[in-house]
């Protein structure tokens, strides 16, 4: 008998709090807020991406414009990494994180360069091997600069997507053509 009384009265309380409407905007705030701070954490980190890569593309055109011109003669890596850091004001702690290719390319098939971007990673020492030609008189050239930077919010989306190093970073690649001037 006393085991009818507790379930029944059990059974009306629970009834009683599956009826009540207080607290429900709690779940629909606890499920719609991560994601809406989600989206807007990636759109924030995707537009800090863009304007990096926008001004690397542009510091990169900026000194092979130089080059084209002749006026900085047939700089050297550091020498071209140096020019390009200075033109890319955004890129931080930028000549320990550029890498700048430079490639001859065929006249006549115009390959561009299908091996992946070389790109400095943070967690080994040394710098790796790369292809610095600066090609001889009248032939074309591709330069390929790759930074590596730290996304701002790592847990979102875009920062998952484009990991690079070992330490979190992801790649910008950038590359550009000139031709040289005959001698």
């Amino acid at each position: 008998m006393m085991r009818r009384v507790l379930s029944r009265l059990a059974r009306s309380r629970l009834a009683r709090a599956f009826r009540r409407e207080d607290g429900t905007a709690s779940i629909e705030f606890v499920i719609f807020v991560p994601v809406v701070v989600t989206i807007f954490m990636a759109s924030v980190e995707a537009g800090f991406y863009m304007a990096k890569h926008v001004m690397m593309e542009r510091g990169l055109d900026m000194v092979m414009r130089d080059l084209r011109l002749g006026k900085l003669g047939k700089p050297d890596h550091d020498e071209l990494r140096t020019l390009i850091c200075h033109a890319t004001p955004m890129l931080k702690d930028c000549e320990s994180i550029l890498m700048v290719e430079m490639r001859p390319m065929s006249m006549l098939t115009f390959d561009m360069m299908t091996d992946p971007a070389t790109c400095i990673d943070r967690g080994e020492t040394g710098e790796p091997d790369i292809d610095y030609d600066t090609g001889s008189s009248n032939e074309l050239v591709i330069v390929r600069i790759c930074a590596i930077q730290d996304p701002i919010f790592p847990s979102t989306g875009i920062g998952l997507q484009l990991r690079a190093d070992a330490q979190g970073g992801y790649q910008m690649v950038a590359a550009s053509v000139f031709v040289n001037e005959p001698d």
